[in-house]
């Protein structure tokens, strides 16, 4: 058997994913997904560089606080960690090359299980890491991102970074290290930070102050050394709301880019939005990558959905047509994702139990976000969306508003203007007609 599909097949009877158009009745096929097609100047595939992630396809059970696992992988039956992990990276760019995915990324823990030893973790994470390596030039599948896990032992109950023992720090700090050797050693575009528990339950015992300077001095160290070793992609944080502490302090887009712009890291960090979290946060994704893309920030995202009906990060797959139509037109005026992509940070349901399922929930993912990128592409070449939005603010295109943007009028100015304008007139903003000429062009 070839190193690309390793010592045995795992997907048995599942083919290359091909595109069939939009009247294939194909399940294992897509409908919408032609990665040579050209929308707004690019390829889908250049637009849309979907990554799988590690750690709900190959690592997530279906373990619930209410239920044993139901997923059982193949490739999770060895003895030994290491060639466990083999097995499961056999597992991983079988599934990566069949969908047709170009990228993939991972914590840690994800790709090989760690013990407490931070030597033997070093040395199991640098094994995998060669293994992915040689996976990676065999199936032209590439990382988009690394990250470690500091948020699942129990040593980072009270957070990684922002914890009040600084033992604790250091074992987060060896962490990042190795996750960072392997994100160069593999040719990652980007590290992320997700502070999973860097936050608080209550301030009776924190001093908040303190752990956020702890948090900033951590990513100073962690930057400082990756550019050393020669790193030269993005650094993504990844906002991430009241879950699953009480306070995060990542909480959403607009609080991370305070942060990064008080602690001088804007010129290093952008940030990784995900949909869940934007919901989480009481926002929507559009609002999130506006925020982002306004400050020159949108680096990568999470492509998933939230259950408006649960409080908790559900992560499934997305399937919500307007709310992603809404998305890429930002996506589309903002250039797309630099140099990030797009990460299926989804998992099948509990009850998904069969090797298709995985397949059916990308391909409809990756579907959804083809079919949006084409409405917004046609919504933002044969509609008036640009002239509407353009046209709600014509009025400091020139005369006093102009000079009021220009910075040349003082408020008894500005006081003077209304004396003499009398009372504005009531302007539509036209919310209806805009919502509708989304379902048009969907």
């Amino acid at each position: 058997m070839s190193l690309l599909l390793g010592e045995q097949e795992f997907f048995k009877g599942i083919p290359k994913i091909q595109f069939e158009g939009q009247e294939s009745d194909n399940p294992l096929a897509f409908r919408w997904y032609d990665e040579n097609k050209v929308v707004a100047g690019k390829p889908m595939k250049e637009w849309l560089k979907f990554a799988g992630a590690y750690w709900h396809s190959f690592c997530g059970t279906g373990a619930d606080p209410f239920g044993a696992p139901t997923h059982i992988f193949a490739w999770d039956k060895k003895l030994d960690a290491v060639e466990r992990a083999k097995d499961k990276a056999d597992a991983a760019f079988e599934f990566f090359t069949k969908l047709g995915l170009g990228y993939y990324c991972f914590h840690d823990v994800d790709v090989v299980d760690y013990t407490d030893d931070v030597v033997d973790n070093e040395k199991r994470l640098a094994t995998i890491t060669d293994y992915l390596h040689e996976k990676q030039k065999a199936s032209g599948v590439q990382l988009l991102w690394g990250t470690a896990n500091l948020f699942s032992n129990t040593k980072y109950m009270n957070g990684a970074s922002t914890n009040p023992d600084f033992l604790v720090l250091t074992h987060a700090a060896a962490q990042v290290k190795s996750a960072i050797d392997a994100t160069i050693k593999l040719g990652g575009t980007g590290y992320t930070f997700w502070g999973g528990r860097e936050g608080y339950m209550s301030l009776l015992n924190t001093n908040m102050k303190r752990e956020k300077e702890h948090l900033a001095k951590f990513l100073q160290v962690s930057r400082d050394y990756a550019r050393a070793n020669g790193f030269k992609g993005s650094f993504y944080i990844e906002p991430k709301p009241c879950e699953p502490s009480k306070h995060q302090y990542d909480y959403d887009a607009e609080t991370v880019i305070g942060f990064l712009r008080q602690y001088d890291l804007l010129n290093d960090f952008k940030l990784n939005l995900e949909v869940n979290h934007a919901t989480l946060a009481g926002h929507t994704m559009q609002h999130e990558m506006q925020i982002a893309a306004d400050a020159g920030l949108l680096g990568s995202m999470d492509a998933n959905r939230g259950d408006m009906q649960n409080g908790w990060d559900t992560d499934q797959f997305p399937n919500n047509i307007n709310e992603l139509t809404e998305c890429m037109l930002i996506f589309i005026e903002a250039g797309g994702l630099n140099p990030g992509g797009i990460n299926f940070d989804a998992k099948i349901r509990r009850n998904s139990t069969d090797p298709a399922d995985l397949f059916y929930a990308h391909i409809g993912g990756m579907d959804t976000f083809a079919r949006a990128l084409i409405a917004a592409d046609q919504i933002l070449q044969k509609s008036d969306y640009k002239k509407i939005r353009a046209n709600r603010y014509a009025s400091f295109d020139a005369g006093n508003g102009q000079a009021f943007e220009n910075g040349k009028l003082s408020l008894t100015d500005l006081r003077d203007i209304a004396a003499k304008s009398g009372v504005p007139e009531v302007i539509s903003g036209k919310q209806e007609f805009l919502e509708n000429l989304i379902n048009r062009f969907i």
